[in-house]
């Protein structure tokens, strides 16, 4: 499937994997992807994303909150409302273990150990929204995928968190597959 990727959206797939490392992920997830196309210039997803007038900043905070384990940071208060206190579960456990024994856990260091080098594998939905990326180009009659039909597979996604993140925006399947028509038959013509 990686030979009918375009040039950009390999260039897309690779900083996915850059964007997990930097984000200290175990793996690489659908939010990477969807911020990695803000890393590839003057590509079809974006131009896509700017007719849904998403904001780059909005989404790559969103892509942020979600945090290593693509899931939003603990709510110290949310928490404190069922009885937890953050800060007496942080002393029991420095008490037991010594100073910032929980600045030294896995998770503290970027998930299994922390990848820093090498290859970091790809999670379902990611897998998914790569096989949805395919499908959308076939079912537009392209013999190729571009960063405009990984787009159109992360909208696809709805387990993936770029799905939500891009929902949140406005950004819906039908009316972007639309979108991509137009702009891959203006493309053409010009």
């Amino acid at each position: 499937m990686f030979e009918r990727f375009t040039g950009k959206a390999r260039q897309a797939v690779v900083a996915a994997q850059e964007e997990a490392r930097t984000r200290g992920a175990d793996e690489i997830r659908t939010e990477h992807l969807l911020a990695a196309l803000y890393s590839v210039p003057d590509n079809l997803a974006l131009t896509v994303l700017e007719a849904f007038s998403v904001d780059k900043e909005a989404v790559l905070r969103e892509v942020d909150r979600l945090g290593p384990g693509g899931r939003p940071p603990i709510d110290a208060e949310a928490l404190s409302t069922l009885g937890i206190d953050l800060d007496e579960v942080r002393r029991q456990v420095e008490e037991a273990f010594g100073p910032g024994a929980l600045d030294r856990t896995r998770a503290a260091l970027g998930g299994k150990g922390g990848r820093l080098f090498g290859h970091i594998p790809v999670q379902r939905a990611t897998k998914k929204a790569l096989e949805l990326a395919l499908r959308e180009a076939l079912a537009l009659k392209h013999n190729y995928i571009g960063t405009e039909h990984l787009l159109l597979g992360l909208i696809h996604t709805e387990d993936g968190a770029a799905h939500h993140i891009l929902a949140a925006q406005g950004v819906r399947l039908a009316p972007a597959r639309v979108i991509v028509e137009e702009l891959v038959r203006s493309r053409r013509a010009g």
